[in-house]
C-alpha cells in the first residue's frame, strides 16, 4: 500500500477542551486570568472533576496545533493535512480522531499505553477563554515517532510545516529534529508563540527554534511576553517587535522570516525581513457582540486559515484575509469549529 502524501505536516500537544460557560467563580477560585492559557499544577487538579460535577460541560476536539490543521483542512482540498502528537489509547482519542474525520484532517497519533490523552480546561467569561491545561499523554512524545516508517515518509513528502508553541514545553528535541530537516530542505517551518507563558518562560527553546522558522505567528500579549523577556524598549509597539523577531539570525538565509501578530478584533500586524521597516497594517471586519458565542480556538482559526493558504500558494496579503475569515467563523460557533456546510475560504 503506498504511503499518502499531505502538503502540510502539523504537530502539537492533542486535546479534548472541557468547555464551561460563566464560569466567574472558577477565575476566582483557581486565581486564572480571563484571556490565559496556562499549564495546570497540583493547585488547579481539581478543575477537571468540578467543571463536570458543577457545570454543563461541552467536549469539544483541541489543542492549538490540531484546531490549526483542521482549520487549514477546512479551507485546503481534501487528504491535504496531516497531524501528529502523543494521546492515550482511550475514549478521549476516539472523540480527537471523531472530529478530526468531519474536518477532513488525518492524524497518526503516538500512542502511550497507560497514558490519559491530555485534557484542557476551557472557562468562559463574557467574550473571554482561560485555558487551563494537563498535558497527560501528550507530553510523552517521543522524537522516534518522527523517523517511523509510518511518519518519515509523510516529513519527506509535505512541503510545509506548523507547530504550537505549547510543544516546546516538553518536545524541544522532536522540534529542532523537524525544523532542521525542513529548513534545510528549503520547505517552510510555520512556528506559532501559542500563549504568553511560552515566550516569557522557554525563550532559551524559542531562540533555539527561530533560525530554522519562516513564519512565526503571535497575538499581541505573546508579542509583549517575548518583548518583556528580551528587554525590548516598548512591549507594546507591535511593529519593533515583529522586526526585532524578523532580523534575528536564520538558517535558511534564502527565505526571509515573516512575522504576523494578531490583536483579536483589532488589526493584524505583518513584517517580512526583506521590509522590516514596512509593517502591514491588515484591519479586522468587527463582529456584534450578538454575533460572537465564544473565542476559544479563535487565534488558531486564524492561524489555520493563514497557513491552508500559504499551503495553497497565496501571497501574506491573502493568506492574511483567510486568517481573519477563519477566526471570525471560529467566534460564531461554540469552541474551536468551523461552519458546516462548508464556506468557499480561498
Amino acid at each position: 500500500m503506498s504511503t499518502p502524501s499531505y502538503s502540510l505536516f502539523c504537530m502539537g500537544n492533542p486535546l479534548l477542551d472541557m468547555q464551561v460557560r460563566n464560569g466567574e467563580a472558577l477565575l476566582k477560585k483557581y486565581d486564572l486570568k480571563a484571556n490565559d492559557a496556562i499549564l495546570a499544577d497540583a493547585k488547579h487538579a481539581p478543575i477537571y472533576d468540578e467543571v463536570v460535577k458543577d457545570y454543563e460541560v461541552i467536549y469539544v476536539a483541541g489543542g492549538a496545533a490540531q484546531n490549526a490543521a483542521r482549520g487549514a483542512a477546512y479551507v485546503l482540498p481534501p487528504g491535504s493535512v496531516v497531524y501528529v502528537g502523543c494521546v492515550g489509547n482511550d475514549g478521549l482519542a476516539e472523540q480527537l480522531k471523531a472530529a478530526n474525520k468531519r474536518e477532513g484532517l488525518d492524524q497518526v497519533y503516538y500512542v502511550k499505553e497507560g497514558e490519559k490523552t491530555g485534557a484542557c480546561a476551557v472557562v468562559i467569561t463574557g467574550h473571554h477563554r482561560s485555558l487551563v491545561t494537563n498535558l497527560r499523554a501528550a507530553e510523552k512524545f517521543q522524537k522516534s515517532h518522527l523517523e517511523s516508517p509510518e511518519v518519515a515518509p509523510l516529513i519527506e513528502g509535505a512541503k510545509t510545516f506548523y507547530l504550537e508553541g505549547f510543544f516546546l514545553t516538553h518536545g524541544l528535541e522532536s522540534a529542532l529534529h523537524l525544523s532542521k530537516k525542513v529548513s534545510s530542505a528549503g520547505k517552510t517551518f510555520i512556528l506559532n508563540l501559542s500563549a504568553p507563558f511560552v515566550a516569557q518562560f522557554f525563550t532559551s527553546q524559542l531562540k533555539e527554534l527561530l533560525p530554522y522558522t519562516d513564519i512565526l505567528i503571535g497575538n499581541e500579549a505573546e508579542a509583549e511576553a517575548w518583548a518583556v523577556a528580551n528587554n525590548l524598549p516598548d512591549p507594546k509597539d507591535l511593529p519593533a517587535i515583529a522586526k526585532h523577531i524578523a532580523l534575528l539570525p536564520k538558517a535558511n538565509e534564502a527565505r526571509p522570516r515573516v512575522i504576523v501578530f494578531t490583536q483579536g478584533a483589532k488589526s493584524t500586524v505583518l513584517v517580512t525581513a526583506a521590509e522590516p521597516d514596512n509593517a502591514r497594517i491588515f484591519p479586522v471586519t468587527a463582529l456584534s457582540d450578538e454575533e460572537i458565542i465564544d473565542t476559544n480556538g479563535a487565534g488558531d482559526a486564524f492561524a489555520g486559515g493563514f497557513t491552508g493558504a500559504v499551503v495553497a500558494g497565496r501571497t501574506l496579503d491573502e493568506a492574511v484575509l483567510a486568517g481573519h475569515k477563519m477566526g471570525g467563523m471560529c467566534v460564531q460557533q461554540v469552541g474551536p469549529q468551523y461552519k458546516w456546510p462548508k464556506e468557499q475560504i480561498l
